[in-house]
């Protein structure tokens, strides 16, 4: 993910209402934030605030810097899956450069048990590659031109029969009943998915291919079309994996066999094309320097009621000439109860944020600096996670 402070443009969405007073005034006992130290771009500031009380972390990190690099990790380091955020720097390839610090990163299926667990619950791209689809909650990243960006991103992925119908696509997670999905290796040996129809698919010619890019067309040649499900996936190949009901009502599905030519689109609104570093997480936080006014639906599904509780929080943020990782301790009275969404972005816009994104919190939200944990989380030990987000130093800077 390059960082460039040459020119900033923040998402696509209008600002919403400012931030409410009452929620601004518990802020204003938050300490002093000190710039990154000129010789390494970095810096990590420990804020203790009585009212709450409040216990945050935060790294700010200097975008101009051409040695300085922001990257996503996978829980099991080259597949999904779960691990602490310690064992994902662990995982890093040697030439990936020197973690500084790191912090938890999107929603994501939690129980072990299940075969897709550690799916995170939104986009994902590492180092360019997509390995997640996006779905209905907010995504950041940089863009190509290295300018920060957040917003809810719509999938147009799908796969066009050689007929010409099409058929929508998911990307390396459950396969719905009426859903077709498709997996590359980042998913692990197989599809993991029962019954159904799978196709098999390899490059054709010398047309773009493998890593999976977003923002691409691939075309691709059907090596191998069987029943059963749960296909071996290997780093040459992509597996389509269509369900029975789908199977049932696309004729075109049943037709391609081994030897027919299909076209993958991984295209996205917004455009992703070049973007080297994706994740999601809640909510648009901040945008253009306002806070958010957070719109969520009357119900009691703990997705929309803890916005307005306290909770442990963790959330990334842009200002014009540095980002930002923050984590907020929770569920710990004496020491930190937690903010709702709306007391982290009034947080946030005090930092000096013009673009912020809450990630996944409660148990999940762990912050690491300069080789370990800073902060404690809830349940008393770092907790095993789909993804995160590090800070890297690289060994020569980009140009």
């Amino acid at each position: 993910m390059t960082i460039n402070a040459q020119s900033l443009r923040f998402g696509v969405r209008k600002v919403g209402d400012s931030f409410a007073l009452a929620s601004l005034l518990l802020l204003t006992s938050c300490g002093s934030e000190s710039g990154p130290d000129a010789s390494t771009g970095i810096a990590y500031h420990h804020d203790r605030i009585a009212k709450g009380p409040w216990s945050i972390h935060v790294v700010k990190v200097d975008r101009g810097r051409g040695d300085l690099e922001l990257r996503t990790m996978l829980g099991k380091g080259t597949r999904l899956g779960l691990s602490t955020l310690v064992q994902q720097i662990h995982a890093l390839p040697p030439d990936a450069g020197r973690p500084l610090a790191a912090l938890n990163g999107d929603f994501y299926v939690v129980d072990e048990r299940n075969p897709y667990a550690g799916d995170p619950r939104g986009l994902q791209i590492v180092d360019g590659e997509l390995v997640s689809a996006p779905s209905d909650q907010a995504s950041f990243w940089l863009d190509a031109a290295g300018v920060p960006q957040a917003t809810n991103v719509l999938s147009r992925f799908k796969v066009t029969w050689p007929d010409g119908a099409s058929t929508p696509i998911g990307l390396n997670e459950e396969r719905g009943a009426g859903a077709a999905v498709l997996y590359t290796a980042r998913q692990g040996e197989s599809t993991r998915a029962q019954g159904g129809r799978e196709l098999t698919l390899e490059r054709v010619g010398d047309g773009p291919w493998l890593p999976l890019q977003a923002g691409i067309q691939y075309t691709a040649r059907i090596r191998e079309a069987r029943s059963g499900g749960n296909s071996r996936l290997n780093p040459d190949v992509v597996v389509l994996s269509l369900s029975p009901e789908l199977v049932t009502r696309t004729p075109a599905a049943v037709r391609a066999d081994a030897g027919a030519i299909v076209k993958i689109s991984t295209e996205t609104v917004p455009e992703l094309k070049g973007v080297k570093s994706a994740i999601s997480g809640g909510y648009v936080l901040v945008r253009d320097g306002r806070t958010e006014t957070l719109r969520v639906p009357p119900s009691t599904d703990y997705k929309y009621a803890s916005v307005t509780n306290r909770h442990p929080r963790s959330a990334i943020g842009a200002s014009r000439d540095h980002f930002f990782l923050l984590e907020v301790d929770g569920r710990q009275p004496g020491h930190s109860v937690g903010m709702t969404l709306a007391e982290l972005g009034g947080y946030m816009q005090k930092l000096g944020c013009e673009l912020a994104v809450s990630l996944d919190g409660g148990a999940s939200a762990t912050f690491w600096w300069n080789g370990r944990i800073m902060n404690r989380p809830c349940n008393g030990a770092d907790r095993p996670i789909a993804n995160g987000l590090v800070v890297l130093k690289k060994t020569q800077a980009r140009p």
